[in-house]
């Protein structure tokens, strides 16, 4: 079943490709030390992309919904249920099952827990099994707090989420960077929504 999705607007994501050194969205640019977390290397049949977002509330809110493994669905909506087969979700090996919403080109997916730093804000997992079309698929986020590029500015919180994928037989990299660049997109978004609602109910978040 070949992916159908509408195109996403250009001013609301970035695409980079391995080799990248810099991220700019909303007036703020994710340092190289950041930037490096998504230089994938993208194999013959592979693809690979990221998504920006910024994020209007403080980067320990953010990062308090990123970092639980075992609950993806807290912001990505198109994850119906979660439950874990191996491991607490807050260690490296960890493994997950999710169930998708009924009209997406699949049903389940099985992904690894690659990443947790807490330090350096960075998540990574890797789909290892499931039925879907999404073969070979690591993923990596990063949140991190950074200086606007205009003048006067406040400090932003950018969440980065890029992959690497192998393109499904009878599409192309175009249509499969598309497709994956919107349900990122569509799950980042709604991660604005849910941190900044999250920082309001609890202004400090620690």
């Amino acid at each position: 079943m070949p992916y159908a999705a509408a195109r996403p607007s250009p001013q609301q994501h970035s695409r980079i490709s391995s080799g990248c050194k810099a991220l700019v969205a909303h007036g703020a640019a994710v340092p190289g030390e950041v930037a490096r977390y998504h230089e994938h290397a993208a194999g013959a049949g592979q693809c690979c992309s990221a998504v920006v977002q910024a994020i209007a509330a403080p980067v320990e809110a953010v990062w308090s919904v990123v970092r639980r493994f075992d609950r993806p669905q807290a912001y990505k909506r198109f994850i119906k249920s979660c439950r874990l087969v191996d491991g607490d979700g807050g260690a490296v090996g960890s493994v997950r099952e999710v169930r998708v919403v009924s009209g997406l080109p699949g049903t389940s997916s099985r992904e690894r827990l690659e990443i947790l730093d807490d330090e350096r804000r960075v998540l990574s997992f890797r789909i290892v099994g499931g039925e879907h079309r999404l073969a070979n698929y690591r993923s990596v986020t990063t949140v991190s707090e950074v200086a606007s590029t205009v003048a006067g500015a406040p400090r932003v919180t950018l969440v980065v989420e890029s992959y690497v994928v192998d393109v499904p037989p009878g599409n192309t990299s175009d249509e499969t960077r598309l497709f994956v660049d919107t349900i990122v997109r569509c799950n980042l978004q709604s991660l604005a929504r849910t941190a900044e609602q999250l920082a309001l109910a609890v202004p400090h978040v620690n």
